[in-house]
């Protein structure tokens, strides 16, 4: 029998995937976690970045989230992001733009609240660039 883990990824705005999955990879933050069946219990911040859900007989699945929560039981992930698309969704000009913005930003530095928002704009910028150049590579290799 195989063993396969529940998955959910949701935002505040909707439910973005509810299936199996074999793997299931997150960016933590402290580092990017994998996790299988029957993993220990954990509850974990996320940061922006991708969420891989590895189906068995199924192609990779890629998720971006803008950050959140990771909570891992032993059949079941659930990923509660603050922003969460599918990766296939993102616009790349969009994303090149945010980061060019927040590079400006963090140029300007007016306020220390100013500067703190920039550097969020833009993880999430390079987050989202990191995502789609994974999928462009992962697509080359098919």
């Amino acid at each position: 029998m195989a063993m396969t883990l529940h998955v959910d990824i949701v935002s505040a705005e909707t439910e973005i995937f509810s299936g199996t999955a074999s793997m299931v990879f997150a960016p933590a933050e402290m580092g990017e976690v994998g996790i299988a069946p029957r993993h220990t219990p954990l509850l974990t911040r996320l940061k922006p970045g991708e969420v891989r859900v590895q189906s068995e007989g199924k192609e990779e699945q890629f998720f971006y989230v803008s950050g959140g929560i990771l909570e891992v039981q032993p059949h079941v992930v659930t990923v509660l992001a603050d922003t969460a698309m599918r990766a296939r969704d993102l616009d790349e000009a969009a994303a090149i733009k945010a980061k060019e913005s927040a590079e400006r930003a963090l140029a300007d530095r007016k306020s220390e609240f100013d500067y703190a928002k920039a550097q969020a704009e833009l993880a999430e910028a390079i987050a989202q660039l990191r995502t789609i150049k994974k999928i462009r590579e992962t697509a080359g290799r098919r």
